[in-house]
C-alpha cells in the first residue's frame, strides 16, 4: 500500500472514532462552553484514552476477547456517563475553569477510557489498524483526531460567542446524550448478563 493510501486509511479510522455523535463529542461540547481552552484539553483527555486503549489493543498481541466481562464494560461506562450528566445539569461543570487544566484533562481520560464505544471501536476498527500498523498510517489517524479536537471547540466557542443561549443550549443537549447513552448502555449491560446466566 502506497503512502497516500496509509495515510487516507489513516484518517477516515481518525475521523470515524472522533466525529460520530457520542459521549465524548456532548462532553468536549459542555467544556467548550466554558472557554477553547477547556474543550481542547477535554479533546487532549480523549485522544490520550485512545492512544491508552491503542497501545491495550497493541500489547494484548492484537486480539482480545471480551465475553463475559462486555456487560461491565457497558455497566461502567453507563455509571460514568450519568455521573458525568448529573454533573452538568447541576451546573457544576461551570466552576471547572479555576479547578485547572489537569482536572479537566483528567476527568476526560477517565471518559474515555471508560467509554463503551472507544473500547469497542479499538477492539474492532482498532485491531484492523494494529494489523496494517505503519508510522503513515498512524499519522492520518491521530491528524484526523487533532483536527476535530481544534475545530469542533472552536465551532462551539463560536456558537457561544453569537448567542448566550447557545451556551445554555449546549449544556443541556450534552447532558441528555449522556444520560441517553448511560441508559442505552446499562440496558445493553443487563441484557447481556442476563443471557450469559
Amino acid at each position: 500500500m502506497s503512502g497516500a493510501g496509509e495515510l487516507l486509511i489513516g484518517l477516515a479510522l481518525g475521523a470515524s472514532l472522533s466525529v460520530p455523535p457520542g459521549p465524548m463529542n456532548a462532553w468536549i461540547a459542555a467544556a467548550s462552553t466554558r472557554s477553547y481552552r477547556a474543550g481542547v484539553t477535554t479533546g487532549l483527555g480523549a485522544v490520550s484514552a485512545d492512544a491508552v486503549l491503542g497501545a491495550v489493543v497493541y500489547a494484548l498481541d492484537r486480539t482480545v476477547v471480551l465475553g463475559s466481562v462486555l456487560p461491565l464494560v457497558y455497566a461502567l461506562g453507563a455509571g460514568v456517563m450519568v455521573y458525568f450528566a448529573v454533573r452538568l445539569l447541576r451546573g457544576r461543570n461551570r466552576a471547572d475553569p479555576g479547578s485547572g487544566d489537569l482536572l479537566t484533562f483528567s476527568r476526560a481520560l477517565a471518559l474515555g477510557l471508560s467509554n463503551p464505544f472507544q473500547v469497542l471501536w479499538w477492539l474492532t476498527a482498532g485491531v484492523a489498524f494494529a494489523y496494517l500498523g505503519g508510522a503513515v498510517l498512524l499519522v492520518g489517524l491521530f491528524g484526523a483526531i487533532a483536527l476535530w479536537v481544534l475545530g469542533f471547540p472552536r465551532a462551539v466557542r463560536e456558537g457561544v460567542r453569537r448567542s448566550e443561549k447557545v451556551e445554555r443550549a449546549v449544556v443541556i443537549v450534552s447532558a441528555a446524550v449522556l444520560a441517553g447513552f448511560a441508559a442505552y448502555f446499562g440496558l445493553l449491560a443487563v441484557v447481556l448478563g442476563a443471557a450469559s446466566l
